[in-house]
């Protein structure tokens, strides 16, 4: 294509390779399972145990709103991010003068600067089904909440069934939140690509390192107490 350089082919693909890199090691790999992640689901099916011996379960449904609230908030900012892409694109002239005026000024086109606004539009918006879907999921994880047998009926057949259902809904629905929240972190990375592709290079790298300390570190596995091990680092 017309205006990119080798190293922006270059670069855009190491995206794409550690973005879905990451994406598979987390969630597919044997390694991923010594993720915070996969432990997490450990604590979910623990609280759904919990859940189940608790004949109030006020406290439940407030933890589930407020996991709801903290997906509502990220959709609706992603909807905000959304629009601002859009706006960059009709202003691409505009910023063409901005960044040519720039100490590190380069050469560029409109045609070259609306692509890019392109594809930051495309991670956006990936990241706003995965937010609005992964809510839609935790309404259903209410229901499934609010239609678990009681206390009295924790002995009986399918109740227990019933917890790991809802245990497995709410994964679910926080797999997709952490898709969402992933497109947040390396749409930062894409940003480097509106300067050039060394950038981008560098900030994709920059990111994946700060996403796989954060799910795989020892601090990480010290909080969940994964690891017993592990060094108590500071928050």
């Amino acid at each position: 294509m017309p205006g990119f350089t080798t190293i922006d082919w270059i670069a855009i693909v190491w995206f794409v390779l550690a973005w879905a890199g990451y994406s598979v090691m987390s969630e597919w790999s044997a390694f991923g399972k010594r993720g915070l992640n996969a432990h997490m689901h450990r604590y979910r099916e623990q609280w759904m145990r919990n859940m189940l011996a608790r004949e109030n379960r006020i406290m439940d449904g407030q933890i589930m709103a407020s996991l709801q609230n903290g997906t509502a908030f990220f959709a609706s900012t992603t909807l905000l991010a959304v629009g601002g892409a859009l706006a960059l694109l009709r202003s691409t002239p505009d910023i063409v003068e901005i960044f040519a005026s720039l100490p590190f000024g380069f050469p560029t086109s409109s045609g070259v600067l609306e692509v890019k606004i392109g594809g930051l539009l495309i991670i956006f918006i990936y990241a706003f089904f995965k937010f609005a879907w992964s809510y839609r999921l935790f309404n259903y994880a209410a229901i499934l909440l609010g239609s678990t047998p009681p206390a009295a009926d924790m002995d009986k057949r399918g109740t227990k069934a019933a917890a790991e259902r809802l245990a497995r809904m709410v994964t679910l629905a926080g797999r997709h939140f952490n898709r969402g929240q992933r497109a947040f972190f390396f749409a930062l990375g894409y940003l480097g690509w509106f300067i050039n592709g060394w950038v981008l290079s560098a900030a994709t790298l920059a990111v994946l390192i700060v996403t796989v300390s954060r799910q795989f570190g020892p601090a990480a596995r010290w909080i969940i107490g994964a690891d017993a091990s592990a060094p108590k680092l500071p928050l």
